[in-house]
Parts: C-alpha cells; structure tokens; sequence
C-alpha cells in the first residue's frame, strides 16, 4: 500500500513522524514523503517500507496542473515480469508525465526491480497515453507480462515496447477477440477529440481500425454477444454502433445496450451485460435487451460507472458472480447466476490475465475481467458439427481442434475414463456425450456417432 508519515500499522507502530500534517489551505497535500509498504495480511504489520517512486516534485506541476489533481492520479498492478513470480508495479500520472515502478517481494525485502518515466530520453512518446484503467497480460509471447497503460505498452523490463499517440482514455479492453488467431488485442477509447476508439494488435500497436470522433469516448466495452458474427463484438459511445473485428457495423443503434460492464451469467457461451444493479442480455435478432437479474436493495459505485463492488468468477464454475452493496451500506451481497449450463470448464481464476484483471478491476475506472484466451460462440462450433465417423480404434471428426484428451457416456450413465473405441460395442446408441479438453479447458455435449466394426 502506499504510505506517509503518520500511518499506523495494524501493531499500533507508526511509520514516519506521527505528528505531520502537510495539507494544504485547501486540504490538498503536496508536500512530504510518501512510502511504500508491505503489511502481512494476517496481522497488519507493516513488514517492509521504502520511498514511494517517484516523488510528487515541487507542487505537482510536471504532472498537468498545479493544484494537486494530477499528480495524484495512480494505477496499479501484479505483473509476472520474470515469468515466474508476481511483482507489484506503481503508476503515477496519465495525462502527461507517466511513470511507472515495479517492485519486488523477496525473502522479506522489498526492492525496486525498474522504473518507467516518460521523462527520460527516448521515452517522450509516452507521454499522456495512460488511462484511467490499464491491463496486463503476455502479449508478445515470451513468458513475462507486459503492461498495456492506455495507448501504450511497456514491456516486462522496463522498457517501453511501443505507444500509439491516440493519448489518454477512461475504458479499455484486453483479450482474445478471434478464435481463429489466439493473439491479444486491444479496445480503447479515448477522451480528446479527434482518435474516438481503436482496436489493436496489443504487441505492435498496429492500428486494426479506428472509429474517430470529435467528441469524448468516454465508455466502450467489448464482449461476445452475438453468435451470428465471428469473435468479439465492440462499441462504445460514439462508435456508431456495434462493431465487427474488421470495423463493420453489424447493428447501428447501442440503444439499450450497457456499455459499462458484463460478466458471464447465464449458461450459453455468449457474454452478458452489467450496469448498475441489472444484469442484461443482448437480443442480436431485435438488437434489444431484456433483464435477467435486477439486484433490489442494492446500490451501484461510481456514479455513472455504474460499478458493483467487484464481478469475477470467485466461486469457480466459469459464470461469475457480483458483489453489491445494500443500498443502506450496511451490508455485501453476492449475487450468483441460478441457470444451468452444459458447458464446463476450469475456473478462468487458473488463467493468469483474468486472475490480475480481477487484481485491477478496481484501480480507477473500473472494468470487466477479460480472460487471455477466446471465450464466445466459437467455442461451441470448435465441436463437430456433424457426424462422427468411428472405425475400429479411429475416429474421423471435423472438429477443427485437436483433443487432448475424450471421454464418453451413454444412456445417461457417464463414464470417466478416456474412450476406448474398441470396447464400444456395434449396438452402442448412437446418442452420445463427449466430453473433451482443449487448451486447459473442457467442453461437454451431445453428438450423434456411427460406429463401423
């Protein structure tokens, strides 16, 4: 966490001089030290503190302004930057000086692994790109996490890996849009007039298309919600309309359709929508939406945010539940999904860019978890969709992905060990479920199999 003078572990010991007070006449600080702190989590003891980097400097005004507003601007993030153990990375600023400073926890030190700061030659392209929100995830391949900062990227060593121009923004996105590719992309919005919202190649920076703007793009969202378009669908305030991965617009109106948050919650393979205390579904035949969950007694955060407490998959069955406060404050509720689902899979906690989105989902403005890995509609076409032809100890199925591992089951009785064609005898219904694992991930349907001896 960060610190300063005067704050009190959970021991009752102090950090710094007790007796500070550096507000201002306006109740602004922008003077002092600042800390960084690393507190057990069992007893609230302060465990290690070192000097919060960077330091504010001078009355904050290398920051945008001089009244204490953007210099206090701070994002943060676990990032796996060696590939093997999380570290905590600390940002100060967006809207011009950027800088951000990765730490480590080792054998109870805490040190500095690298600093990131638009100021240093070389890195003025980087200036004012960050948004209110940032992502983490492996986006060039190589084991370690990268952090995408708004129209930037930096790289897991501290370097800067590429920045874009299209400046700061309040709403991104990072996942796997396409099936049929795997690669990280990026949807961003952004708030000066002119750039509107981009979609991205998350390792080059590569521009797919962009819907420009005049006006500020303060909100987008992305998210699979129609099954009749291939990938993930996009729109944001002055998109025009919700969009296909190559720009098209596949319906003209975002009328009715959130553009806050979403989370999975019924049991297709489609994304719904969150916003405020509803959980919505998008109707891609009418191009409405119709309520599936309204939380009553509930409040929202963050004003026209329209943020629960926190969404996430934090009881492990791949749909996500939702935490709102009562709208009294005076208690949590966890609101998970009660429809059934034929499709199962590990909990996406086991994928390392959904578990840190949950991390940074609160950082800001919030957003939705997004996984590293496609999750939509196309999905369920990567079954056969036709016959399966079985002979002797082979099969023949147009599935479009290798197995790692099958199973099988019929007249309602399932079995759990991996299919062994030539125990299957030639009066084997032909109804049958399987039961496959791609990538970590299991899928489980019905398909209709003829069987050659």
């Amino acid at each position: 966490m960060k610190t300063a003078d005067g704050t009190v572990d959970g021991l009752g010991n102090v950090i710094g001089d007790p007796s500070a007070d550096y507000r201002n006449r306006d109740g602004f600080i922008l003077d002092g030290p600042e800390y960084l702190t690393v507190f057990n989590g069992l007893t609230g003891e302060a465990m290690a503190t070192v000097d919060y980097i960077p330091p504010r400097g001078g009355n904050g005004a290398g920051w945008g302004d001089e009244k204490g507003n953007r210099v206090d601007r701070f994002l943060a993030c676990v990032a796996y930057l060696d590939g093997e153990y999380p570290s905590i990375v600390m940002c100060r600023g967006y809207y011009t000086r950027t800088v951000l400073a990765a730490f480590d926890w080792r054998d109870g030190k805490l040190t500095n692994r690298w600093v990131f700061d638009s100021d240093q030659p070389g890195n003025e392209a980087y200036a004012g790109q960050g948004n209110h929100n940032l992502r983490v995830g492996d986006v060039d391949g190589d084991g370690c996490d990268e952090i995408i900062y708004g129209s930037c990227t930096i790289n897991n060593d501290g370097t800067g890996l590429y920045s874009t121009g299209m400046l700061h923004g309040d709403a991104l996105h990072l996942t796997v849009f396409d099936a049929s590719s795997g690669k990280l992309m990026v949807w961003d919005c952004h708030e000066p007039g002119k750039y509107g919202a981009s979609f991205r190649d998350a390792e080059t920076g590569e521009v797919i298309f962009s819907v420009l703007s005049n006006d500020d793009d303060g909100r987008c969202m992305a998210a699979d919600i129609d099954p009749t378009n291939p990938g993930l669908e996009m729109w944001s305030k002055t998109s025009g309309g919700i969009r296909a991965m190559d720009g098209t617009v596949i319906n003209g109106s975002t009328d009715g359709v959130s553009i806050n948050m979403a989370c999975w919650w019924d049991g297709d393979l489609l994304r719904e929508l969150q916003n405020g205390i509803q959980v919505t579904k998008y109707d891609w035949t009418t191009g409405g939406s119709r309520v599936l969950l309204n939380a009553e007694g509930c409040a929202w955060n963050n004003g026209t945010k329209s943020n629960p407490c926190l969404q996430g998959d934090i009881f492990g069955d791949w749909r996500e539940e939702i935490i709102l406060r009562t709208a009294d404050n005076r208690n949590l509720r966890i609101y998970m999904t009660d429809y059934e689902t034929d499709y199962r899979f590990h909990t996406f906690l086991e994928d390392p860019v959904y578990r840190i989105s949950i991390a940074t989902q609160n950082i800001a403005y919030n957003q939705p978890t997004q996984p590293g890995f496609y999750f939509g509609a196309e999905l369920g076409r990567m079954f056969p969709d036709k016959d399966i032809v079985v002979t002797e100890n082979t099969y023949t199925a147009d599935a479009g992905m290798e197995y790692d591992t099958m199973q099988w089951s019929t007249g309602g009785q399932k079995r759990t060990e991996t299919i062994q064609w030539d125990e299957i005898p030639s009066n084997t219904p032909t109804r049958i479920r399987l039961r496959a694992t791609y990538r970590g991930m299991q899928f489980e349907d019905w398909f209709n199999l003829t069987f050659v001896r």
